[in-house]
């Protein structure tokens, strides 16, 4: 439960992710506003991504090898991962 708070509050930064209850309802609103900024503000999308740091290459890779997913769904998934290894390496340094 604290892992999902600390996701939630770094999500925080990039979107409004207001009081989610679940990762799986935090998981779709970034689909949401993922697919959202896909169509409206890409600028805007891969200034996240790149603040984030996720690897534009890797990210690549994943779009191709998951096709048959929609876009949204694999940029939020890559960004989610992405942030859950920045706390997990916050946890690990600050002991």
């Amino acid at each position: 439960m604290e892992d999902f708070k600390s996701l939630s509050k770094i999500i925080s930064t990039d979107f409004e992710v207001e009081e989610m209850v679940t990762e799986g309802m935090l998981r779709a609103r970034l689909i949401e506003a993922f697919a959202y900024l896909l169509d409206n503000n890409i600028s805007k999308m891969m200034n996240i991504l790149y603040r984030t740091d996720v690897d534009e290459e890797k990210l690549k890779k994943l779009l191709i090898s998951n096709s048959d997913l929609p876009s949204a769904e694999v940029i939020a998934d890559a960004y989610l991962v992405r942030q859950k290894q920045k706390i997990e390496t916050r946890k690990k340094y600050s002991r």
